[in-house]
C-alpha cells in the first residue's frame, strides 16, 4: 500500500472498512434468515441497511486506495496479495485452531476457503499476466507507429 500502514489512521480505516464489509454481509445473511422465516418486512430493513454499510465501506476504501493512484494492475496485485495471505497464513492458522478444538465443521469450511483462495489468487494472477502481455503487444504496435510517423515527418522536413 502506498500509504503508511503503521499509521493509526490507516489502521483505523482498515478496521472500519473490514467492519462495514462484515456488517454488509451479516445483514444480507440476516435478511435471508428473516425471509426464510416469512418476515419480509424485517428482511427488507436488513437489506436496506446492508446497502448503507457497503457505501460506508466504499468511503473508507476510497481513502485507503485512492482512485487516482490505482491501476487495474495494482488492483490485481492487491487482490493476489490478499488471497495469498488467506490461503498461506490466515486460514491455515484458523484451521489449526479449529482442529485443536475439535470443530470439524469449521475445519471443513476452512479447507474449502483455502482451496478457493488459491483459485482466486491464480485467477487474478492469470488476468494480470494476460494484461501485461496485451500492454507489451500494444507498446510494440505504438512503437511501430511512432517510427512510421517519425519517418514521414523526416520526409516532409527534407
Amino acid at each position: 500500500m502506498a500509504v503508511d500502514i503503521q499509521s493509526p489512521t490507516i489502521q483505523n480505516l482498515e478496521a472500519a472498512f473490514a467492519g462495514e464489509c462484515m456488517a454488509h454481509a451479516k445483514y444480507r445473511y440476516f435478511a435471508k434468515i428473516c425471509r426464510a422465516a416469512g418476515d419480509e418486512e424485517t428482511a427488507k430493513v436488513f437489506e436496506a441497511t446492508a446497502e448503507q454499510e457497503i457505501l460506508h465501506a466504499f468511503g473508507h476504501a476510497e481513502l485507503l486506495f485512492a482512485q487516482e493512484t490505482m491501476t487495474p494492475a495494482k488492483c490485481l496485485q492487491y487482490a493476489i496479495e490478499g488471497e495469498t495471505y488467506e490461503y498461506a497464513e490466515m486460514y491455515p492458522k484458523f484451521r489449526h485452531e479449529a482442529m485443536a478444538e475439535g470443530h470439524d465443521a469449521a475445519v471443513k469450511e476452512i479447507d474449502e476457503q483455502i482451496a478457493e483462495s488459491k483459485e482466486h489468487a491464480a485467477m487474478f494472477q492469470s488476468v494480470l499476466d494476460k494484461a501485461a502481455k496485451r500492454f507489451a503487444a500494444l507498446a510494440k504496435v505504438e512503437e511501430k507507429h511512432a517510427r512510421h510517423y517519425q519517418a514521414q515527418k523526416e520526409k516532409i522536413a527534407a
